[in-house]
């Protein structure tokens, strides 16, 4: 491993003005970022001392809440802090966020630095929500690969966390990062890519944000392209067979499945040359009815059954076309909190399955469907995709309204999903830790040994992170 620079724990740090960054083979010019795009809802802006998720499921009371306007006021205020924890969009669920510390946004960082036409590449500040970078590559003809069904993260936290979209040959949205910049707990820049300092490289992109704050991304993008999304609702008991077949014929294929009725809406999207058809029909009305029944469903729990086998009254067929990045997310204006696994492709439909029958049989109250989705391998040490043989696995993501409590449908759906080998997302709810995270990711100890070379007094750190990691408080 490359030597990295270091400052003794107790060197006296406000004297030292800022190194210039350490330049690893990608491209380290100082761009300034534009200023961010106003009302975003990162729980971080306002005058409440207060930071909350989008969920409102996490709190914190932090020391203070910062919004460095560019990399250098970053690095001061990374080195001269005791405790800071990085927010994007406020989107995990998990308490990755959550300090007494500082809280520091990347809002400011945002945008474009540079794009390499024949390459294909494209190196953005880390801030950069994912619904800004979709217009901003396709303004130079570009496209990332893949996307999740929802676009209000950052960059930054759609990498750290291993957030990821569907399609069996195409992995998390970390996998197209070829390069990151990377502060230091000590305000140091580490620049790494697939091919210098590759060990950091694949520490750093799914990371959690314990190794430090990533500023600057460089993406390995494909030429600006359209996908067809076509929406159906189907007997889940027929696709069981089937599921094979329908992942291999589509590009993307996902379930929402409706575990009480056992239908599920069918959504595939797949290349094409065929003209945009126009924006989505009827999102309003759908989030509408949605809302609608989650309110039932709240206030009277035993509702939620009945209620899931009339969604075919809703779900109508619908086919649309557009550009990639209009396509792949959707309106999430109903707000909840979400526990996900991944778990093996050889047994993804029977755990599917299995959750649901569990789900149906218990009395918990719940209509939001679950998700089922497929992600190819990646080798990143913290990736929940993580492969040496290069296997896909399944996603299994469980929803409940916001305003109901989620522990009891958790409770009932987490045990199977870990039974098969599920590996949690880091930005959803679970309960996994310590010795249970070893005997999921072989390369566990590297990280660790990794993130305390860079970060020995643990300024990254909070609770949850030294929960998860099996570290007792400092």
């Amino acid at each position: 491993m490359s030597e990295r620079p270091s400052r003794l724990a107790d060197e006296p740090m406000h004297p030292q003005p800022l190194a210039a960054p350490r330049k690893r083979g990608v491209l380290s010019r100082h761009f300034t970022p534009p200023a961010p795009r106003t009302g975003l809802d990162d729980g971080l802006h306002g005058a409440q001392p207060t930071w909350q998720n989008w969920s409102g499921g996490q709190l914190a009371q932090p020391f203070a809440k910062w919004s460095p306007q560019d990399e250098d006021e970053l690095r001061r205020q990374v080195r001269d802090a005791a405790s800071v924890r990085v927010v994007g969009a406020g989107h995990s669920f998990s308490p990755l966020v959550p300090t007494s510390g500082a809280i520091l946004s990347l809002d400011h960082l945002s945008g474009l630095i540079s794009h390499d036409a024949q390459k294909q590449q494209a190196r953005l500040w880390a801030g950069t929500r994912l619904f800004d970078a979709g217009p901003l590559l396709y303004g130079i003809g570009q496209a990332m690969p893949n996307l999740g069904d929802i676009d209000r993260q950052s960059l930054a936290g759609a990498l750290s966390t291993a957030t990821h979209g569907t399609g069996i040959t195409l992995p998390c949205i970390a996998a197209g990062a070829t390069a990151l910049r990377l502060v230091t707990a000590q305000g140091d820049v580490l620049e790494c890519s697939r091919d210098s300092d590759s060990d950091l490289f694949r520490a750093a992109a799914v990371s959690l944000g314990a190794l430090g704050v990533i500023t600057q991304v460089t993406l390995q993008n494909v030429p600006a392209f359209r996908l067809r999304e076509r929406v159906h609702l189907q007997s889940l008991d027929q696709l069981l067979p089937e599921m094979e077949e329908w992942v291999r014929q589509h590009r993307h294929f996902e379930l929402l499945v409706f575990p009480f009725s056992r239908l599920a809406i069918v959504k595939t999207l797949d290349l094409t040359e065929e003209p945009p058809t126009g924006e989505a029909q009827g999102a309003d009305s759908a989030d509408a009815m949605l809302r609608l029944s989650c309110e039932l469903n709240r206030r009277l729990p035993g509702l939620g059954r009945r209620l899931q086998t009339l969604i075919g009254r809703f779900i109508k067929p619908t086919d649309r076309v557009n550009w990639s990045y209009k396509i792949f997310a959707s309106a999430r204006n109903v707000r909840f909190n979400e526990m996900e696994y991944q778990v093996p492709l050889a047994t993804g439909a029977s755990c599917l399955d299995e959750v649901c029958r569990a789900v149906s049989k218990s009395k918990v109250g719940v209509f939001f469907p679950m998700e089922f989705r497929f992600v190819a391998a990646d080798d990143y040490w913290l990736s929940p995709f993580q492969s040496a043989l290069g296997e896909a696995r399944c996603s299994i993501s469980v929803h409940q309204y916001h305003k109901q409590d989620y522990r009891p449908l958790f409770a009932v759906a987490e045990p199977v999903l870990r039974r098969y080998g599920g590996r949690p997302h880091w930005g959803k709810l679970h309960t996994v830790g310590g010795a249970d995270l070893r005997s999921l990711y072989p390369d566990l100890e590297r990280f660790l040994r990794l993130r305390s070379e860079l970060d020995p007094r643990g300024k990254f750190l909070n609770p949850h992170l030294r929960q998860l990691f099996g570290m007792a408080k400092s």
